[in-house]
């Protein structure tokens, strides 16, 4: 099949181009592999909803229900990531609005690596005001970079609460809330009944509300009817490879992960391994000397050397270049920048042919846009594959077969806030799965602080 170059592609020679086209088919997802991906997707929600070992968790949260966006009050949230821990105080306003203090504190490798009780004083510390109430939840594993000791198998709200206890603070815990349960939260309380709440930033996780009978692996849930929050764990999803659309590039990823064939989904989708794919696909053309005239740099070649933001700087290019087709002078200013100062290029590189002094090398126009083009194939796939997670949990809980009402999805995370047009990309998605009128009752909006506004 001839390939035809746009008007960005002329200087991209033909080999190049003939190599591009064929990668992008290895990352493509048509109609047909895209509505069997969403079938097994909604059949993997049941069983996780059936079976306690599952991939996909569907882990229950006991919370049952959702905010209307009248609550009042002021409130104590403590969110604790893989590098700070926030004190967080929350002011409810009663109509939908909310106000926000809070304070970072640094969580030290020592902290993160020690012993659990260090750690969970240094977060009573942290706090210096009053609350109340209740709840528990057994910590299983450690991510993140965590692995303080004397912690996995007990009561995390335990733990947390002696350290508060220790310190004699009027302190208790009310709650302990996941960050996929946190943004469903807050986006229901700024916009209403909210189905959905979406991770999309270094990982991917989701959580929505469903009838407690759905969760037939535990009568006790199941038969107390309602409502009640499900946190999917859908990171896992296809954790057997059934379905997902693994390249040689995404099989070079996970094997070198530090937990190869397990979360199999969240490989394709988050932030912290489109970047590695992309740059498992931009070396194979450096060896093919399809790109960068066959040189390559010490920061290209290190494992994660190509860092998932930098797909966003080497994609900058002006409002709606996509459809217009155009690249501006910003463009290859940001790209060759990000290619200098963050992936070791600069005018000169390696040894020249006697083996002494350097070859000189200049980025090309081309350099850049076959590496746009490498970075908009890795992109698009993972939000149409995000797209199919939304479209299952909207095809499970059977909203879609309403006739009217907005089926609201809150979402978190630097994918889903910072990165080129990964709405719009989800939105493609969702009109191929689910149809033109239920994408558009779809409304997905922004659920900024869920972890401390939501918990």
């Amino acid at each position: 099949m001839p390939v035809v170059p746009s008007p960005n592609e002329s200087a991209i020679p033909t080999a190049t181009l003939r190599a591009l086209y064929e990668i992008e088919q290895d990352f493509h997802l048509d109609a047909t592999k895209l509505h069997s991906i969403l079938e097994h997707f909604v059949a993997d929600l049941g069983t996780g909803l059936g079976k306690y070992g599952h991939g996909m968790a569907m882990v229950p949260t006991f919370v049952t229900g959702v905010p209307t966006g009248k609550e009042t009050g002021t409130f104590l949230a403590l969110d604790l990531g893989g590098t700070n821990l926030r004190v967080c105080e929350v002011k409810l306003d009663g109509n939908h609005t909310f106000q926000l203090r809070q304070q970072k504190y640094k969580v030290s490798d020592d902290l993160k690596t020690g012993d659990a009780k260090f750690l969970f004083d240094y977060m009573a510390d942290s706090l210096s005001v009053e609350q109340t109430a209740l709840d528990k939840g057994t910590l299983l594993t450690w991510t993140k970079g965590f692995s303080a000791t004397n912690a996995q198998g007990k009561d995390v709200v335990k733990m947390l609460q002696d350290a508060l206890d220790r310190k004699h603070l009027h302190v208790k815990c009310v709650a302990l809330v996941n960050d996929t349960v946190g943004t469903l939260l807050s986006r229901s309380y700024l916009v209403g009944d909210c189905l959905l709440g979406c991770i999309f930033g270094t990982g991917t996780n989701a959580a929505y509300l469903d009838d407690a009978s759905t969760f037939t692996k535990s009568n006790d849930i199941a038969s107390q009817g309602g409502k009640m929050i499900v946190n999917t764990e859908w990171g896992a999803f296809d954790n057997e490879r059934i379905v997902l659309p693994f390249t040689e590039y995404d099989n070079k990823v996970d094997r070198e992960s530090i937990n190869p064939r397990f979360q199999a989904f969240e490989k394709f989708i988050s932030g912290m391994y489109q970047g590695e794919v992309v740059r498992n696909v931009i070396l194979h053309l450096i060896d093919k000397n399809l790109l960068f005239r066959g040189y390559s740099t010490p920061e290209l070649n290190a494992h994660y050397g190509f860092d998932t933001s930098f797909m966003v700087l080497s994609q900058c290019y002006s409002v709606r270049a996509r459809a217009e087709n155009a690249r501006t002078p910003e463009f290859y200013t940001r790209a060759r920048k990000v290619f200098i100062e963050k992936l070791g290029f600069s005018k000169y590189t390696g040894p020249n042919s006697s083996g002494r002094g350097a070859v000189k090398f200049e980025i090309t126009d081309a350099d850049c846009e076959i590496t746009r083009r490498v970075c908009e194939t890795v992109a698009t796939r993972a939000a149409r594959l995000s797209a199919i997670g939304i479209a299952a949990v909207v095809q499970k809980t059977e909203v879609a077969k309403k006739t009217e009402g907005n089926i609201q999805v809150g979402v978190d995370g630097s994918m889903a806030e910072h990165y080129p047009y990964f709405e719009v990309r989800v939105r493609e998605a969702l009109r191929v799965v689910l149809g033109h009128e239920v994408e558009q009752r779809i409304k997905i909006g922004m659920a900024k602080d869920g972890s401390g506004v939501g918990g």
